[in-house]
């Protein structure tokens, strides 16, 4: 009896520690993954200790991981571009993210090879921007916002950088051009 007992302690105690890890992919208000809003630059080794970091900008002399840099998995695999409020600080926080790697995904299945008929159907579009080639599209109540390339429109909208576009006028399978996550650092008290 008091083996049953004890072996039933320690399974509950090991799914209890399961359930405590976080998903290495899980795209969620103030993460991505492991890495938070309230990392630094000077964090990222750490936090991609398994992955290969490359530095696009390198700073002479630099103490720690400071400037853009890209993530890549040690098999190759190209997962995000990570972007600090300022490049010359180690102790700057991450402010975009764009996010190559599908397996970043939200709860309801977003990820960078979703089409808009995705977004429609998941999620309150709260703005959308027009450039000159691009539409930046932005969702309510999330720091993700999607850039569609304007090859992807209808070509009567394609080249009017003024015109307003609505969401009804983006085709369903339009594929995104840039899944970027965005992080306000005047907002971290918010989210605090």
């Amino acid at each position: 009896m008091k083996k049953t007992l004890l072996l039933g302690a320690i399974i509950s105690i090991l799914f209890i520690q399961c359930g405590k890890e976080t998903d290495p992919f899980l795209i969620q208000k103030g993460a991505i993954g492991n890495l938070t809003h309230k990392n630094a630059m000077k964090q990222i080794d750490s936090i991609f200790s398994n992955d290969s970091i490359v530095k696009l900008n390198p700073i002479k002399n630099a103490i720690g991981t400071q400037g853009e840099v890209e993530v890549f998995e040690k098999g190759g695999a190209k997962l995000m571009l990570l972007s600090p409020n300022d490049e010359s600080d180690p102790e700057s926080k991450i402010t975009n993210i764009q996010i190559f790697d599908s397996r970043y995904k939200t709860i309801k299945g977003l990820n960078s090879e979703s089409t808009f008929k995705e977004v429609k159907d998941n999620y309150i579009i709260s703005d959308i921007e027009t450039t000159i080639s691009s539409v930046v599209v932005f969702l309510e109540d999330s720091e993700l916002y999607i850039t569609i390339d304007k090859k992807e429109l209808p070509e009567d909208l394609r080249y009017n950088s003024s015109l307003k576009i609505e969401a009804s006028q983006i085709p369903d399978k339009a594929v995104f051009k840039y899944f970027m996550l965005g992080w306000d650092l005047e907002d971290e008290e918010v989210i605090n």
